[in-house]
């Protein structure tokens, strides 16, 4: 049984959360937090705008991962004015919370995932403000004493047009700004679509990776649903010294309790 407040898994150094987004979806949402809770996983949620803050903060669970902005992007005037000023925002947010980790990604995506403003090649320059724009997200996340995270998508399936999406780009764009406020949420459903490799990918982010979420490929449920092999990878993470949050972002195929558990056994030694 994983600790409910720290999500530990006995015999391993890391410790594992779950969606709230994703999970017991016929529930009012502080419900679903409080079932992830009592099952022994810390939390992890999205878009906090659309939340009752005051009823999370008083919540009896661990939340340990949110979005860390409303809008913006990483390249354009406008769009980097948005994420730092909301960026700015879900900080405060994340205090009353005591969330210590505030996901990114390359752009700001719509309510179906879709970029709000896609982008089919990133040029040169534009990489290189990215990571002038990641440099000041992390400043922000230092001074506040917070991570944030910046996560891979798949642009095959369910966001196609997100610029830095694939995970040798957000890897690559960490790595350039090489500070501990900034680190790689490696979403392993989405590498698997666009990259594959994992048990290699996992190795070669080692120390840059801030989280890594977990669902099965195809249909993003729980593990055990599809082709990937997460009990190599939990090995593999647990032979890295791996000691981050491992997040269950996907849905349940059919029980939400079940999914719960499978996704345990698949990460327990």
């Amino acid at each position: 049984m994983t600790n409910p407040m720290t999500g530990a898994v006995p015999g391993a150094g890391y410790r594992l959360a779950a969606s709230a987004e994703m999970l017991f979806v016929d529930l009012p949402f502080v419900d679903r937090v409080q079932h992830i809770h009592d099952a022994g996983f810390l939390v992890e949620i999205w878009d906090w705008t659309v939340k009752d803050v005051d009823a999370l903060a008083a919540a009896d669970a661990s939340i340990v991962s949110m979005t860390g902005y409303i809008a913006g992007n990483l390249t354009q005037p406008d769009g980097i004015t948005e994420l730092l000023d909301t960026a700015a925002r879900s900080l405060e947010i994340a205090e009353r919370l005591n969330c210590p980790a505030l996901n990114l990604h390359g752009t700001g995506l719509d309510g179906k995932g879709l970029p709000v403003r896609p982008v089919e090649v990133v040029t040169g320059p534009e990489w290189v403000t990215a990571v002038r724009t990641l440099e000041r997200i992390a400043a922000l996340g230092e001074k506040a004493g917070r991570v944030f995270t910046l996560e891979n998508l798949n642009t095959a399936v369910d966001h196609p047009g997100t610029p830095f999406a694939r995970a040798t780009d957000t890897l690559a764009l960490v790595e350039a700004v090489g500070s501990p406020h900034l680190r790689m949420n490696l979403d392993l459903y989405h590498a698997q679509i666009g990259e594959g490799n994992l048990i290699e990918l996992v190795q070669r982010a080692g120390d840059v990776i801030g989280e890594i979420q977990v669902a099965d490929v195809p249909g993003r449920c729980e593990p055990g649903t599809g082709e990937i092999n997460y009990a190599a990878i939990a090995r593999a993470l647990r032979d890295m010294g791996y000691g981050g949050v491992i997040g269950l972002e996907g849905w349940a195929a059919g029980d939400p309790q079940a999914a719960l558990d499978a996704f345990r056994a698949a990460f327990t030694p």
